[in-house]
Parts: C-alpha cells; structure tokens; sequence
C-alpha cells in the first residue's frame, strides 16, 4: 500500500487536514475530516473512469484524478482564515470565510456525485460514504450559515456547473478532474463575488487593488469564451481575423473592464494605477528592477531557442534549464514582499493578465505574435503540458502569487500575522520557488534513492526541507515585521507536509504546495 503514490499522496493531505482539525476543532472541521474520507473513495472511481476512458470529457493523461488533494483546498482554507479572523475580531470576514468553507465541500459533493453517477455497476459502498458526508456538511451548513448565506453557495454552484462544462469542452486534456475543481472552482467563487459587489455598490469598499484581480479575471475569462466559440466559425490565422481580435479586445478592455474598474474603485483606473505607481520612489526602483528581470527571462527563452536552431541535438530543455525561471521569480518576488507588498499584489496581476492575453495570442495564432510564440516556448513544453494551452507559467506566476492575494489583511490590523502567520505571504516562494526547485535540480542531478512509486527522491526531498529552512532564517534578518515567537516547530512541520505532498503528488505542484503551506502557516 505504501508503495502506491496516490494513497501517500492521500496520506499527506488527511495529515493536513487532522492539523487543522485538532487547531480549529469545530463543526466544520469535523465535515472537513469526512470530505477527505468520501474524496479517498471516490478517487478511486475517478481514476477508474480514467483509465477505462469512461470519463465524459478528454482530462490530462499521466495523472490521477487529484480529487483528494483538489477537494480540501477551499475547505481548509476556509477553516485557516476564520481561525485568524476570528481571532481578530473582524466578524464579516468571519462569515465570509464560513462561506469559502461550505462553497468548496459542496463543490468537491458535487463533483463526487458526477463520478458516481456515470460509473457502471453503481459503487453502494462508495455512494453510502459519500452519503454520510453530505448529509453531515448538509446539517452543518443549515447550523452555521444565514439563509443569504445558502444563496451565495448555491450560485456559485450554479456558476461552478455552467462553466466547468464550457471550460473541459473548449479546453481537452488541459487539467484532471481535481485540477478542474480547483481552478474553475476558485474562478467560478470569484465571479460570484463580482457580481455580488457589483450589484451593492453602496457597500463596496476597501483597497481598490483588491479588486483589479477579480475584474481581470472575469474579463479574461469572457475574452477567451468569446473567441474560442467566434474562431470555431472563422479562421483565426489571417490578419483580417488577428486585427478583429486586436480590436474587441481593445472594445471589451476600454468599453467594458475600465468602466467597471471605475465603478468598484470609484475613480478613473488609469488616474487611480499613475497615482500608485509614483507613489514612492522606491516603487519606481522597484519597478525598473523587474523590468530589468523580465527582459532576462526573455533573453534565457530566446537563448535557449538559439541553441536548439543552431543544431544542438536537445530539443527540450531540461528540468534545470526550466528552473532558471524560478530562480527568476524568486529574484522577483522577495524584494516585493520586504518592501512593498502592495506594489506586488498590483504588479502580479498586471503580469497575469499579459500573460493570459499572450496565451490568447500563441493559441488562436494571433498575427503578428502568434506564430512566434508557439516555436519560443514549444522548447519548454513538459507532460503537463499535453492540451491546446500552455499554462505551465501561468500556473508559476499564480502559485507565487496567490498567497499575496490571498493574505487576509482586514484580519491583520498591522499588516503582519503573529507567529508562523508572518510567513503567510512567502508561501509561495517558499514552497514553489525554493523547494519545488531544489527538489528537482538535486533530486534530478544527485537523487539515487527513489520514494516508492515515483520519479522523486529523498535526496530531493531532503535538501528541498533544508532549502526552505534557510529562506525562513533570511526572511527573518531581512524582513523585520515576522515575529515566529515559539512556531519554529510548527513552521518545520508544515515545510515537512509540504515537501512530502511535491514527492508524491501528480498534480500541478506550483498550484497546490503553495495553496496548502498557506493554510498551514494560517493556524
């Protein structure tokens, strides 16, 4: 049993969940223990499904399911937030919390229930489970949540069905079931969300660059849908076809993003952005500096094609080659977070934006760009990559950067948590830009002893532990606002977790570690 990654990769997740529970112990963390046990057995039903090709639409090939890990995501995240909001007293974000909580079991009851219902012979032992779990997380939801409250969940179920359809038809073989539930999840919670304070405009307030992510998104999910479903009548290669495309993209962001932006922030956005920016001048010196790395990304990306035309023999590049970039990040990433995290927040989305809009680009041909953008990075292309988009850095950028926007700050009066909750916004540095990648360079390069059932090794592993505990000591000379108190034990344990889910998970690691080091660095 050992031996077989999925029930380790299980193993790890229901340990985070019992971390959880034994610091949050309450009705919900309870339901939270049962969504684990119903999701272990039906994983097992999914990765059924896959193998026999049972499945309704084209998933990722090479991976499991992923339900276990994908399942508890919004659930223990949920749980995390309102164990420190409560703490602090902020009774709104307290509720809201509880709504993430009951919005991701109902979600992965959801998508329990879709494997249920298209496997052949019924599975009774399997559907009893998943039974008792729901009717646990259906009695704790009528306890614990407002009618209005049972509202907000149901429509972002509803959103949630509607666009998972829309998303696994237009998009084959782009994620596994768990990842799908994660990403159109979380999408689906988001435009709810929007459409919720779009609506109470009286009631918006807060940070405007609290809601340039949610615009963004929801703006570039429209974007895709419209083109993917124009280009399936027209050819999307032509010039007559790419300058359509320039031109309602400059319509939909001019004539619909702005004036929404507008109405949230209550302020011209373009103003509102050139009044931030040059705010500081360190924030210009920040600024140039990332400039100044992206034009190095940009220079390995076409030095590395270099090599390829001139006849070198690789045609792919290697894992360490490939981890160039998260060193890349890293440099990025950490004098944002001990100088100016705010900047950060803005800057990332404004990089996930661009680069959902040059994936828009390279996938539908787009001239001028297009073409040249499927021969640069076909060259860093990896399994995971096996559908029409290639996410592989999109999904880096959002793992480093969720944390940031993620991080709970009304609950954090002083703009830092206490305890290992100062390390809540290097989440993602930590688990994807250091241990991912000295995992996969010293695991690659020195690794001999393998964890069984996979490609990882201990090696790895090790030094990717020992990797993270180095970045916790700089992080704590450098950035004066981190106080762990008496968390290191706490702190070592969650990096443990962590570094064990990256041996032995299948899914996309630069999503998930960075999303479960959060949680744990939350209690």
């Amino acid at each position: 049993m050992l031996t077989n990654p999925v029930i380790m990769e299980s193993l790890v997740v229901f340990s985070i969940v019992l971390c959880v529970h034994f610091v949050v112990w309450n009705q919900l963390s309870w339901c939270s223990i049962a969504l684990a046990i119903q999701a272990f057995y039906v994983q097992y039903k999914w990765d059924r499904l896959l193998k026999s090709g049972g499945a309704v639409f084209q998933f990722r090939p090479a991976a499991n399911s992923g339900i276990v890990p994908a399942s508890m995501v919004m659930p223990l995240l949920g749980l995390a937030l309102r164990e420190r909001c409560e703490a602090s007293g902020n009774v709104y974000f307290e509720r809201f919390s509880m709504v993430v909580t009951v919005t991701g079991m109902m979600l992965a009851l959801f998508l329990s229930l879709i494997a249920l219902g298209i496997t052949r012979p019924v599975p009774t032992n399997t559907c009893v489970v998943a039974g008792l779990a729901g009717s646990a997380v259906m009695y704790t939801t009528k306890q614990a949540l407002t009618v209005s409250e049972v509202i907000e969940v149901l429509e972002v179920l509803l959103i949630f069905v509607y666009l998972s359809l829309i998303v696994l038809y237009l998009l084959p073989r782009c994620f596994t079931p768990g990842e799908a539930l994660l990403i159109v999840g979380g999408v689906s919670f988001i435009i709810n969300q929007l459409i919720k304070r779009s609506l109470n405009l009286a009631e918006v307030k807060g940070d405007p660059a609290n809601y340039l992510l949610p615009v963004v998104v929801v703006g570039s999910l429209l974007l895709g849908i419209f083109f993917a479903l124009l280009f399936c009548f027209m050819e999307s290669e032509t010039w007559v076809s790419s300058l359509f495309f320039h031109t309602m993209t400059a319509v939909l962001g001019l004539g619909i993003i702005m004036p929404w932006l507008s109405l949230l922030i209550r302020r011209h956005p373009l103003v509102w952005l050139l009044e931030f920016v040059t705010l500081s001048p360190r924030r210009l010196y920040l600024l140039a500096y990332w400039l100044l790395l992206a034009a190095l990304a940009s220079a390995v990306v076409l030095h590395q094609n270099y090599k390829r035309a001139s006849g070198s023999k690789k045609h792919q590049a290697s894992t360490v080659v490939r981890k160039y970039f998260h060193v890349i990040v890293v440099a990025t990433f950490v004098p944002g977070l001990v100088y100016d995290r705010q900047l950060l927040h803005v800057a990332a989305v404004a990089c996930l934006a661009a680069f959902l809009l040059l994936e828009y680009v390279r996938y539908f041909r787009i001239q001028p760009l297009g073409q040249l953008l499927r021969q640069l990075l076909t060259l860093f292309l990896d399994e995971r990559d096996s559908g029409p988009l290639i996410l592989t850095h999109i999904y880096l950028l959002m793992g480093m950067s969720l944390p940031v926007w993620l991080f709970p700050g009304p609950c954090a009066p002083k703009g830092s948590l206490s305890g290992a909750g100062g390390l809540v916004p290097y989440a993602g540095v930590l688990a994807v830009g250091v241990g991912d990648t000295v995992a996969s360079v010293f695991g690659s390069s020195m690794g001999e002893i393998r964890w069984p059932g996979t490609k990882k090794t201990m090696e790895g592993t090790a030094t990717s532990i020992f990797a993270q505990i180095i970045a916790v000591a700089l992080f704590l000379i450098f950035d004066g606002a981190i106080n762990l108190n008496a968390s290191y034990a706490w702190v070592v344990g969650s990096i443990a977790l962590v570094s064990l889910l990256e041996a032995y998970t299948s899914q996309i690691d630069n999503l998930l570690l960075p999303l479960y080091l959060f949680i744990l660095l939350m209690l």
